[in-house]
């Protein structure tokens, strides 16, 4: 299953279900047009998948078909002969097919099945050398873009993924406050999986799962914390995800995964409960939440994100910045705007030097949480940020809310304040004039090559993951 998407409703399958509904109702394409009211001709194109039907047609047509509206719109793809005419269907209508400018036609009964399968297949093979010559980096930014923006409209709380969560602690008899990790294993045990500690997981891989004898195998040395690793396999698993195909299948199933496994470490009810307290009391924090339920601050962070619009009504964002001010992640609900390029991807940006985000970097203790006022461009916003470090180097975490919310967090009374004008360059991009003038002609640095810049996106399921190095190392460790 999947929990975040934004397909359109397939009109080529919903109109076979209709065919399929009609037919075994001993239905002709009269007497269904007649009954609902609508011309022969207009029900055709909706059974052939021409014409797109609206919800309360669709309504109209599962009455007259003894049928629930949610079987039209949630159908299985057909098999065999009619999957391949849907696949035939799709691939004359694509963007990719009507570029080459040959004719677009359906496909006759009279055409023997392995002929149609093998005109599906070399199309599918078509398009995907295609996709691989088009991945590049404009990809990633895109499919980044549009999940942030799904995720904003959310206010990044999903309750499908809450529910599951609750019954998975249910399962193993956690009630509430910290998951422990006697109890992350007793969720493995409970899902059917054994867990071995390796030390040659596949490079770029934080475990490894083997569902044919349900074995999940992880790092027996990790800077991150150890419960997180196990989560996320399991977390992965409990979804039962399908395949991953796209990098936008790829970008959705990480959040989805990532959602659960901080729901199963930061369990919703007593958290909520936790944070509503603080709020009455005008002390939410996050190193707080971090603390009370024994995760990492970012951990902490993503998870106040979720809950703090759905159960607070507190408006809030979320920014991971390297201490060289790249924006790394980025989750926004509350108006603030994030450096962005023309495609509108945040990730990869800078963000400004006058921000929380970087000026926590220029502070020797790292211990007390860091707050600052910013006054931008649309408005006032109070941010608390956190460093925390990393194998790949130091980052900041921060989460921050509007002027009119600063009133519930602790660390509201502090003195510091910014202004920023960005993305108006003169306001920290550009150098003073002064400086610019004295060192004119003078200033040559060599930079690092960015080589996400020239590289296209890498192959493969799980994007920068060698599938062979994966499978072999299956084969090496799997149980005779």
């Amino acid at each position: 299953m999947s929990f975040i998407s934004d397909e359109p409703i397939d009109s080529l399958v919903v109109g076979k279900t209709i065919r399929l509904k009609r037919l075994e109702q001993g239905l002709t394409l009269a007497q269904l047009a007649d009954t609902i009211g609508r011309a022969t001709s207009y029900l055709s194109g909706i059974e052939n998948g021409k014409k797109d039907p609206k919800l309360v047609e669709l309504t109209t047509i599962a009455a007259a078909l003894d049928t629930s509206l949610n079987e039209l719109l949630t159908p299985q793809t057909p098999t065999g002969r009619e999957g391949l005419e849907i696949e035939w269907e799709r691939a004359v209508r694509s963007h990719l097919y009507q570029q080459t400018g040959l004719p677009q036609f359906s496909m006759r009964k009279s055409v023997p099945d392995d002929v149609l399968a093998a005109l599906v297949g070399l199309y599918g093979e078509w398009e995907k050398e295609h996709q691989n010559r088009a991945a590049t980096p404009e990809e990633a930014r895109r499919a980044n873009t549009d999940l942030r923006y799904q995720m904003r409209e959310r206010h990044n709380y999903f309750a499908e993924l809450e529910e599951l969560a609750h019954s998975l602690h249910a399962a193993i008899g956690h009630s509430s406050g910290p998951l422990s990790q006697r109890l992350a294993s007793d969720l493995a045990s409970h899902l059917g999986f054994s867990l071995h500690y390796v030390p040659d997981l596949p490079p770029a891989t934080r475990s490894v799962t083997d569902s044919r004898h349900m074995r999940i195998y992880l790092p027996r040395t990790t800077q991150s914390d150890p419960r997180i690793v196990l989560l996320q396999a399991l977390s992965a698993h409990a979804l039962g995800l399908p395949p991953i195909t796209t990098y936008r299948d790829f970008l959705h199933q990480r959040v989805e995964i990532n959602y659960l496994a901080s729901a199963l470490l930061i369990d919703e009810k007593s958290a909520v409960t936790f944070l509503t307290e603080a709020k009455k009391k005008r002390e939410l924090a996050v190193e707080d939440l971090r603390d009370h339920y024994a995760v990492t601050y970012e951990t902490a962070a993503h998870r106040f994100t979720n809950l703090a619009t759905e159960h607070l009504g507190i408006p809030v964002h979320f920014l991971k910045t390297s201490a060289a001010g790249t924006l790394y992640k980025a989750y926004e609900n509350d108006g603030v705007l994030f450096p962005a390029d023309p495609l509108g991807a945040v990730e990869g940006q800078s963000v400004c030097k006058k921000w929380s985000a970087r000026q926590v970097f220029k502070q020797d203790d790292r211990l007390t949480p860091f707050h600052q006022y910013s006054d931008k461009p649309n408005g006032t916003y109070w941010c608390t940020s956190k460093i925390e470090s990393t194998s790949r180097g130091d980052f900041s975490i921060s989460v921050g809310t509007p002027f009119d919310h600063v009133k519930w967090f602790r660390g509201r009374e502090t003195n510091r304040r910014g202004m920023s004008t960005c993305p108006d360059d003169s306001c920290c991009r550009v150098p003073p004039a002064e400086l610019a003038t004295k060192w004119k002609d003078n200033a040559r640095p060599q930079s690092e090559m960015n080589t996400a810049l020239i590289a296209a996106m890498p192959k493969g399921p799980t994007p920068g993951v060698d599938e062979s190095a994966v499978l072999e190392f299956l084969e090496q460790h799997s149980p005779a």
